[in-house]
C-alpha cells in the first residue's frame, strides 16, 4: 500500500523538486581498462551531490527501485562476465516502505568485465536507470557511449538490409495534390474545440475536488487567514489572487514533462496511450483511487512534505512564501484530488489530438477552478456565510465518484482487450459491468448500504435522492442499450464497437460496411471497381472514431455514400497483432532516425506519419486509386460538414475520370 503511495506523489510532484535543483544530482564518467586483447573492464562512476543518495542494484525488493544497466547487443557483440560489482554502499531502515535499503552517498563505482564475442568490436552502448533521492525520488537514465580503443563513438551504425530498403519504400506514396490536405480548416477548429473541452472537463474536475473533505473546509481557513494577516483589506485580496494564480501555476507545471514525448516520435503519445500493459495499469490504479473514494484507506503523500512546503511558507514570506503555501495545499489534497487528476490524465489519453496538449489545458482547467474561490472570497468575504457546511455530505460526493472511477477504469481495461484482441470484454459484457456499477451506485444513494467512512444513518437529502434517480435513469439506459433497444448514442466511443459483440457479426467493420484493412488490397479493389477511397486512420481504442461511427457514419445522409460509392479502407495504427516474419522490417526516417516495424499498428502508424504529416486520430483522406488527393483531411467534425465533404470528393473523382 505504502508503495502505491509514495509512487502516486513521485508520479505527480517529483519533477517538481528536480526543476528546482540548479544542477544534476549525480554527474557520471566512465572509463575503459583493456585487460586482455578480449576482455575489458568497464567503470562507471557516479558524483553524487550531498543529501541526494543513488540506490543500489541490490536494493532490498519493495523498497524503492534498483539501479539497472542494460548491456546493449551483450550476447551478441560481447558477453558479461559476472555480474556488475559495486563500491562501498550503505544500508538504512525505510520507515515508509518497511524494509532496508541499500544505497550510497557522494560516490557511486559500478565496474564489468566483458569479453569479445567478436574482434572487429570497438564501441557499445550501456544504459543505466536509476533512482536518485532526497525527500522524494526522481528516475533517471544515463547513456554510456564507450569506445573500446579511445576513438571516437560514431553513433548507431545500424544499416538496412535490402528487404527492409524495399518495404520501407513501399510504405511511401507518390501522392498527387497533397497540398490539399491541408487546406479548409476543419482539423483545426476541430483541434480547438477539443481543447476547450478538455479544459472544460479539467475545470469541472477542479469544481468537484472543491466539494471534497480535503478542500472545501480549506477554504474560509485560507481565505480567513488572508484577511487578517494583511496590513489592509487590498493587501490580503492581492495576496488571494497571487495564491490562487500559484495554484493554477502549480498545475499547470505538472503537465510540462509529457511534452517531452513529443520530441522522441510523433507517434510515441499513441503508443503510449494505447499501449496495453499501460491501460492495464491505469485499470488498476483507478481501482485504488476508487476504494480510497470507498473509505477503505487514505490516500496521501508523505506528511513531511507537506511540512517542509509550510515551514518553507513560514520561513520565506512573500511572494514565494505564497507560493510554498499554494504548494502545501497541493500536497495535503492529494488525496482528494489524486484520484481526480488521475481521471483526468486517462480522459486525455482516452480523446483525440496531442496527449500532452490536452493535459495541459486540462490542468489549467483544473487549477483555476480550485483556485477562483481563495480569490473570489478574499473579495467579497461576506460570501462565506453563505457556504454550506462541512459535513456528510462531502462523503456522498467522494463515494459517487469512486463508482465514477471505476467505470472510467474497465474503460481502460476494454482498450486493452481491444488493442491486445483478447475477446474478453465484448461490448454487451462492458456495458453489463457498467449496469452493475450505476445499480450499486443507486442502491448506495438510497441508503441501501453504506461504506466504512459513511457517518451515522440520517434522512436522505433532496439532493442524494435526485442525484439517485439520475442514476437509476442511466442504469435503465444502459440496460435498454445492452438489449440494442437503445442506440446508446450518448455514450458513443466509450463501449466497444457494435461488431465487437458477442453475438457473432457479419462484418468485422464498422455499421456491418465492406472494408479492407489492408491499403494494397483496398486499393486494388478500388481500381477494379473504378471507385475513390475513404482511407480511414482509426485505432481500437480511439473514442472520437467510434463517435463518428456511431454518430455520423450511420446518419441516413452519411450512410448510404459510404456503403454504395467509396471503398473503405480502416488502418488501425494501434492494433498490437505482431507481423509475419517476412513484413517485419526496419523503416529509415528523413531525419536518419531508425525505426523497427513489428506490428500491424506501428506499420500503419508510420504510414500515416510518412505520407500524410499525421499522428492523430480519426482522420480521414479522400483520393482516387491512382493516387489523387480529392479533398481535404478531416477529422471529428459533425453530419452536414461530413456528407458535404464526401459529395465533393465525389464530384472531384468524376471530373478526373473525364479528363
Amino acid at each position: 500500500m505504502r508503495v502505491l503511495k509514495v509512487f502516486l506523489g513521485f508520479f505527480l510532484f517529483s519533477w517538481v523538486i528536480s526543476a528546482q535543483t540548479d544542477a544534476n544530482p549525480a554527474v557520471w564518467s566512465h572509463e575503459v581498462h583493456k585487460l586482455s586483447d578480449t576482455e575489458y573492464e568497464l567503470v562507471f562512476t557516479g558524483k553524487i551531490m550531498d543529501g541526494w543518495h543513488v540506490y543500489s542494484q541490490f536494493t532490498a525488493e519493495g523498497g524503492s527501485l534498483p539501479s539497472e544497466f542494460t548491456f546493449e547487443k551483450a550476447g551478441e557483440d560481447y558477453e558479461l562476465i559476472g555480474s556488475t560489482a559495486e563500491s562501498e554502499t550503505i544500508k538504512e531502515y525505510s520507515d515508509v516502505f518497511e524494509v532496508e535499503e541499500t544505497f550510497f552517498k557522494k560516490e557511486a563505482i559500478f565496474t564489468q568485465k566483458i569479453k569479445l564475442l567478436k574482434p572487429d568490436v570497438r564501441q557499445i552502448s550501456v544504459n543505466l536507470f536509476y533512482q536518485i533521492c532526497k525527500e522524494v525520488c526522481i528516475p533517471k537514465d544515463e547513456v554510456f557511449e564507450i569506445s573500446l580503443d579511445g576513438s571516437a563513438f560514431v553513433g548507431d551504425t545500424k544499416t538496412l538490409d535490402d528487404r527492409s530498403v524495399a518495404l520501407g519504400e513501399s510504405l511511401k506514396l507518390d501522392l498527387k495534390n497533397k497540398e490539399l490536405l491541408n487546406q479548409g480548416g476543419l482539423v483545426d477548429s476541430e483541434g480547438k474545440s477539443n481543447l476547450w473541452m478538455i479544459f472544460g472537463l479539467g475545470f469541472l474536475g477542479g469544481l468537484i475536488a472543491l466539494l471534497t473533505p480535503c478542500v472545501f473546509p480549506m477554504i474560509p481557513l485560507t481565505v480567513s487567514f488572508f484577511t487578517k494577516q494583511s496590513q489592509n483589506k487590498s493587501k490580503g485580496i492581492a495576496n488571494a489572487v497571487l495564491y490562487g494564480f500559484f495554484i493554477v501555476l502549480i498545475y499547470f507545471l505538472l503537465s510540462l514533462p509529457f511534452h517531452l514525448f513529443n520530441s522522441v516520435d510523433s507517434q510515441i503519445l499513441n503508443t503510449i496511450a494505447t499501449n496495453i500493459w499501460l491501460n492495464v495499469f491505469f485499470f488498476v490504479i483507478f481501482v485504488f483511487f476508487a476504494f480510497s473514494f470507498f473509505g477503505y484507506y487514505e490516500l496521501t503523500l508523505p506528511s513531511s512534505w507537506a511540512n517542509r512546503m509550510d515551514s518553507a511558507s513560514s520561513k520565506v514570506g512573500g511572494g514565494l512564501g505564497i507560493f510554498f503555501m499554494a504548494l502545501t495545499l497541493a500536497i495535503v489534497s492529494f488525496s482528494c484530488t489524486g484520484p481526480i487528476l488521475g481521471g483526468l490524465l486517462g480522459s486525455t489519453t482516452l480523446a483525440e489530438g496531442n496527449v500532452a496538449t490536452n493535459l495541459t489545458m486540462g490542468m489549467v482547467g483544473f487549477g483555476l477552478a480550485l483556485a477562483l474561490p481563495f480569490a473570489l472570497f478574499a473579495m467579497f468575504p461576506a460570501w462565506l456565510h453563505s457556504l454550506p457546511k462541512s459535513g456528510g455530505w462531502m462523503t456522498t460526493v467522494k463515494v459517487v465518484l469512486g463508482f465514477l472511477e471505476l467505470a472510467l477504469a474497465f474503460k481502460f481495461l476494454s482498450n486493452a482487450d481491444l488493442v491486445g484482441n483478447w475477446g474478453l470484454f465484448k461490448r454487451e459484457i462492458f456495458i453489463g459491468i457498467w449496469v452493475i456499477l450505476f445499480v450499486l451506485m443507486t442502491l448506495y444513494l438510497f441508503g441501501v448500504f453504506r461504506f466504512p467512512h459513511d457517518g451515522p444513518k440520517k434522512k436522505l437529502s433532496p439532493t442524494r435522492l435526485i442525484v439517485g434517480v439520475v442514476s437509476m435513469a442511466f442504469s435503465i439506459y444502459l440496460i435498454l442499450g445492452m438489449f440494442q433497444v437503445s442506440n446508446l448514442k450518448l455514450l458513443s466511443g466509450f463501449p466497444p464497437p457494435s461488431f465487437y459483440s458477442v453475438v457473432e457479426a457479419e462484418s468485422d467493420c464498422p455499421l456491418g460496411l465492406d472494408c479492407f484493412k489492408d491499403f494494397e488490397e483496398g486499393v486494388a479493389y478500388a481500381k477494379e471497381k473504378n471507385k475513390p477511397i475513404l482511407l480511414d486512420f482509426t485505432g481500437w481504442a480511439c473514442v472520437n472514431c467510434r463517435k463518428m461511427e456511431e454518430q455520423v457514419w450511420s446518419d441516413a445522409s452519411v450512410y448510404p455514400i459510404l456503403k454504395d460509392e467509396y471503398v473503405l479502407i480502416s488502418l488501425y495504427v494501434d492494433d498490437r497483432k505482431e507481423l509475419p516474419e517476412e513484413e517485419k522490417f526496419d523503416f529509415k526516417f528523413d531525419s536518419g532516425r531508425i525505426k523497427s516495424i513489428e506490428n500491424v499498428g506501428q506499420k500503419w502508424g508510420t504510414f500515416q506519419t510518412v505520407n500524410f504529416n499525421a499522428a492523430s486520430q480519426p482522420y480521414y483522406v479522400l483520393m482516387t486509386p491512382d493516387m489523387e488527393i480529392l479533398n481535404d483531411a478531416v477529422q471529428y467534425v459533425d453530419v452536414e460538414t461530413y456528407q458535404k465533404w464526401l459529395k465533393s470528393g465525389l464530384e472531384k473523382h468524376q471530373l478526373s475520370m473525364n479528363k
